[in-house]
């Protein structure tokens, strides 16, 4: 098997209603684990919340996400951006169109100085994103 490099988001509560939503982004398979399902939390009110939770696309890309359980502290800021690339311009733009959708755009998806489309956005999660679409040579 290949090694891979996944992003992992934390969230504190809407892990489940935020990866439902990148699976209508991006589509592919969506499996879900609770605490509860693995006992791994002692509160009741930590039994629904995703314990991990993992998105496959068709094109074969990963995203991973879990609740931060109620005990432990989650940083509000973060020094990393999910970065979406490659040369399919319109299935990137339809990407771009869903995640900033309720969200707030840094940059906006457009031509850039470099000659590709690109741009960001902090989704309606808080999760910043880089669309970056490689120009047709």
């Amino acid at each position: 098997m290949a090694t891979h490099l996944n992003p992992y988001l934390s969230f504190r509560d809407d892990a489940r209603e935020a990866m439902e939503f990148y699976r209508t982004v991006l589509g592919g398979e969506l499996t879900m684990s609770t605490f509860g399902e693995f006992h791994v939390s002692e509160d009741p009110a930590e039994a629904d919340k995703l314990m991990h939770a993992n998105l496959t696309t068709p094109g074969g890309m990963i995203l991973m996400a879990a609740d931060t359980p109620n005990g432990q502290e989650r940083p509000s800021a973060s020094f990393i951006s999910v970065s979406l690339s490659g040369e399919d311009k319109v299935e990137l733009q339809g990407y771009w169109d869903k995640l900033s959708e309720g969200g707030t755009v840094t940059v906006p998806f457009e031509p850039a100085p470099w000659g590709d489309t690109f741009g960001m956005c902090t989704d309606r999660f808080g999760v910043d994103w880089m669309v970056n679409a490689v120009a047709s040579s």
